[in-house]
This record gives structure tokens, sequence and C-alpha cells, in this order.
């Protein structure tokens, strides 16, 4: 409340309009247990001037130069055609905000429009929704949405879904009292559906997965009877690989960062939503639809808004407030500006790319890929000796590696991921190659 342009008095007045005397009684619906694990960020009770200050100094510490981004993990420094940023800075663009009225936002409609027929080609789903906050809310929602069909009080989940997919489902799931049964994997890296459970509301995929490895979703569909299929995806890899519709996933949801977004510092991010015709109105999120006026002329309009809580109330699918527009616009500007044969082009380099590196690595003494299934872009690998101590090396050396404790935390001791985008070239890889041989 400090860096809210209101006064002491304006918040006293605020609160006793609503009946209550702090702003922490405003927080008492949450169990305490629950708010003792939430920590102040630490910001100083000084002005707006002193604030800016003191972060501009904490963003100095940051090491100078480039780096060479070896990040994976669902978000990837991928190549941003110039043409994206001319396009989204519009001002067009910019000022757009929700689209209740079509007559005057045929624009932004048209975009979400596109963008929904977009990532119905690439998925191989019948209908889409016009974008949600990022890949790890819309695979929530789609758990929910799959209880709401099948009401069953369990979904069962792989192991090898990305780390900050699973503490977000983990979230939703125990605010809706479902109940999640974790699937283990083989050797080879793959879900292991051996264990699953009968009578299921869902069973939730990612592919590629974690460790990069690509999952068989053939004949998946099959052993699930009538429990829903959920495959959370990387989109940029359907430009090479089958889309999970072609497998009869029932919702494919997926991070949109790598179709034209930057890594930023983790945001804003891209949520992309696809699902069957017949699960329309169970599906979160809005719908642009295209028809045509008096005069039949083509138009847009919203077709379709049953998450939205000021309509439904209680009886809303979901509580998403809105929809991430621009970002939206830019992953459609990408696909639009690369085309199929491009998109499948950008999928091959870093296919290509990530197994030049694996490769390489596995054939140096000592170090070993962690699986031998099929991957895309990502790889992990077991390092001999200490995994912080080669990844500091590494960092000396000019590479952003992923700290190994999110690895440890799932079994692999020693070990480093590595992602490799279509922006590295065989220099940077071969140097990489050279430090890991000294280090080991």
């Amino acid at each position: 409340m400090r860096y809210i342009p209101s006064t002491s008095a304006d918040r006293r007045s605020m609160l006793a309009s609503i009946g209550v005397e702090s702003v922490e009684e405003l927080f008492s619906d949450i169990p305490s247990t629950v708010r003792a694990r939430f920590q102040p960020l630490g910001l100083p009770a000084r002005s707006e001037m002193d604030v800016a200050s003191m972060l501009g100094d904490m963003a100095d510490r940051n090491e100078p130069g480039e780096v060479v981004c070896m990040l994976g993990g669902g978000i990837y420094d991928h190549y941003i055609p110039r043409v994206i940023g001319h396009l989204v800075s519009r001002s067009e663009f910019l000022t757009a905000y929700t689209p209740y009225q079509p007559e005057i936002s045929q624009g932004t409609l048209t975009a979400m429009f596109e963008f929904q027929t977009l990532v119905c080609e690439l998925t191989a789903m019948e209908i889409a929704n016009a974008s949600m906050y990022d890949g790890a809310t819309a695979l929530a929602e789609a758990v929910l949405m799959a209880e709401r069909i099948r009401n069953k009080g369990t979904v069962a989940v792989s192991r090898s879904l990305f780390a900050p997919l699973r503490r977000v489902l983990d979230t939703y799931c125990w605010a809706a009292d479902i109940q999640i049964v974790e699937l283990g994997y083989l050797p080879d890296g793959t879900v292991d559906l051996h264990a699953l459970p009968d009578d299921l509301s869902a069973l939730v995929i990612q592919t590629p997965n974690t460790w990069g490895i690509i999952e068989p979703l053939a004949g998946m569909k099959d052993r699930l009877g009538e429990a829903l299929l959920i495959v959370s995806c990387n989109p940029l890899s359907l430009g090479l690989l089958e889309p999970p519709g072609a497998f009869g996933a029932d919702i494919v949801v997926g991070e949109g960062q790598s179709l034209g977004l930057p890594m930023g510092f983790g945001g804003p991010l891209l949520g992309l939503f696809a699902t069957r015709k017949a699960f329309l109105r169970q599906m979160p999120g809005r719908v642009a639809g295209r028809t045509v006026d008096v005069d039949g002329k083509t138009g847009y309009a919203m077709a379709a808004q049953t998450r939205e809580q000021h309509i439904r109330r209680q009886r809303a699918t979901s509580n998403i407030c809105t929809n991430s527009a621009l970002c939206a616009l830019t992953a459609t500007i990408y696909l639009a500006s690369v085309g199929a044969a491009g998109l499948k082009h950008v999928a091959q380099l870093n296919f290509a790319k990530a197994h030049y590196l694996a490769d390489a690595i596995a054939r140096l003494d000592g170090y070993a890929l962690a699986f031998d299934g099929s991957f895309f872009n990502e790889f992990v690998v077991n390092v001999p000796g200490n995994a912080d101590a080669i990844r500091d090396d590494l960092i000396q050396a000019g590479f952003a590696v992923e700290a190994p404790e999110q690895l440890r935390s799932m079994g692999f001791e020693n070990a480093l991921r590595f992602a490799v985008t279509e922006k590295r070239t065989k220099a940077e890889l071969d140097r990489l190659i050279q430090v890991l041989e000294a280090v080991r």
C-alpha cells in the first residue's frame, strides 16, 4: 500500500466504508497457516525516487556483458523477427482493451479470431479460446474443466511436468479438492502408464516433458476410456511433431512464449488453450467469432464468454478476468510471418542443434545423457563430480545454465539441463563442449 498514490486518510476512509479496521483484515478469510508462508518484499518505507534508486543499484549487480543462454524449462531464448516489435507497438493495439463493443473493436477481435484459428491449426483441435495468462494456468484450468465434465475427483499427472506447472496445478487442485495421482517415468524418460488408476477425470501429459523427452501419444487416449486426455506441449515443437489432436487429445494447452515473446524475467507469458467443439460451454476464457453485419459485410464479435464471473457469477466456468491479447497478437504475427515452412525450419534447427550438442557431450569421458528417449531441444546430462561446481565454471565461461537444484529434487544428484534454440551457433556449442571437457 505504501507505493500506491493514496494518503493514510484515503486508506482509512476506504477501510471504514467496507467495515474493516486494517488491510490485514481484508485477508482474514485466508487461513493463517497459508498467509504465514508469504514474506514481505522488504522494500523500504521511502519515496518512489529512493526505491527506484535502490532497485537500480540491485540491477547493477548483474553480470555485465552478453552470456550464451542455455536456459530452458519452459521459457527459451528464441529469435524474434523484427516485424513483431514494429507491428505490436502500433497505438491501436497498445490502447485497445476488452472488446465488449464490437463496433469499435474490430481490429482487436479480428486479431483474436486469427489467433484462435492458428492455434487450432497448430494443435489439430476444433476450437481454441482467445488465450490465457500463461501455460501453467492454462493447464490448471484444463484440469478444472475436465473435472466439471467427468466429476470423478481424481486426475493422473505425469511426474515429468515442468516444476512451475506442477506447483500451479497443485494449488488449483488443492483449492478444488481434486486428488492428484502422480505417475512415474520409464528408463527412456517417458511416462509410465502401468499404474494408471481407473475412473479418472483426466490424464495430464507434457510433451516434450521436463527432461526434453517426446512422449509417445499414440494409443494413449484409447487406454483412458471416458477420461479426458490433456496434453501440455511446446507449440514450436509442433512445427516438426505430429499435433496432439491427431492422437485424440481432448484438451491441448501450452506456453506460447516461444512464438515471438521475449524471455524477460519470466514474463509476460501467453497461455494456449484448445479443445473439442463439444466442450465449448465448459471452456474457460473468451472466444471471438466471425459473422456478417446487416449489409452482409464480414464482422467480428465476442461469440462466447462463459468464463465471465460478472455475467454468470457463481456459475462461471472460470474466474479468469481477461486474456493476454497483446501477447496473443505477438504469437499471431510470429506464426503468420514465419509461415508453415518457416515454423518447420525453426523447429528443425532447434532439434538438430540440440542433438549436435548432446551427441558431443555424450562422447566426453564421465558425461552421459540421463535418458535414451527421443528429445526435442533440451536434454538432461549426468555430469562427473559436483554439478554445482561445473555450473559455476560454465557461468564463468559465459554460459547461463540452470541451477541443478530442480533436477536434484527429482532424483538426479549431479545433473544439468541444457536447452538449445535456433539462436545458438556451432562456435558457441563447440566452446561449451570444450569447457565441459576441461572441467570434468
